[in-house]
């Protein structure tokens, strides 16, 4: 039993100079801001080098008190965005989309490895409430909130603060659109919001503005889709004009065919 744990003891001192990753950290931020990933160091020793991956490639590095960070790395995303301090902790300058990925940081005279995945999300556009008229009834307002070329994200509808439907998209870069009907009448407080992990954009309904009894096509669907369904109708009259035009002619070259023989 004792020689059991003395070579488990060995064993276990044996391993002392191969480092141990430590468990991976995560970090969020909004396109465009400034993110530090934590090197987990106090000060760097005078003869210690530290180094940063993004992945495979090596794209920072400490060396005798000296930093240095290599542009043309990773095919040159992090140009010009780089920053090491005296931690050897890394900040990234005017953070992109394309900078979500796992970071690592090692010391050549340390045993840990400190291993982070950074997610960027892009900024987060202010959902849009429009009509749609082609559902409107006289007793209820159909209406549409929807947000274009997002990902990450859930757009949900609100009444005051209850939760009343949601729509979300992950990898995907789409358009989101997500229907609501109300009554003409209705006094709520509605809202349409679009969130992800660490922010939102939120859009309040006027139902008095955009909901009208549709008596008046103008002002029940706006001037510009009226001015559209107006132009369409006169198009629509124009070809079934060309085409009676069209019929009557053929009509009368064929009688006059008929007399001639």
């Amino acid at each position: 039993m004792f020689d059991t744990f003395i070579f488990f003891w060995l064993f276990s001192w044996s391993l002392t100079g191969v480092f141990v990753a430590d468990a991976v950290k995560s970090e969020s931020v909004t396109e465009g801001e400034s993110v530090s990933l934590n090197s987990s160091l106090t000060q760097i020793q005078t003869h210690e080098e530290i180094e940063w991956k993004f992945g495979d490639f090596l794209i920072a590095s400490v060396k005798n008190n000296k930093s240095k960070s290599y542009d043309g790395s990773a095919a040159g995303r992090f140009r010009d965005r780089l920053k090491l301090d005296q931690t050897g902790s890394l900040t990234i300058i005017n953070s992109r989309t394309t900078d979500s990925g796992l970071y690592t940081v090692s010391s050549s005279s340390r045993d840990t490895i400190n291993t982070i995945n950074l997610t960027v999300y892009a900024r987060l556009p202010v959902p849009v409430i429009s009509r749609d008229c082609s559902s409107s009834s006289s007793s209820s307002c159909s209406l549409v909130c929807s947000a274009v070329n997002v990902s990450h994200v859930t757009l949900s509808w609100f009444k005051g603060n209850s939760s009343l439907s949601s729509i979300s998209v992950s990898d995907l870069s789409i358009s989101l659109s997500l229907p609501l009907e109300v009554e003409y009448l209705d006094r709520n407080t509605y809202s349409c919001v679009i969130n992800n992990p660490i922010s939102h954009q939120t859009r309040h309904l006027d139902i008095s503005q955009l909901c009208h009894t549709c008596a008046d096509r103008i002002h029940c669907c706006g001037f510009t889709e009226a001015v559209i369904r107006l132009a369409l109708s006169a198009l629509v009259g124009v070809a079934t004009v060309v085409v009676l035009v069209y019929d009557i002619r053929s009509r009368s070259l064929q009688q006059k065919k008929s007399v001639q023989k």
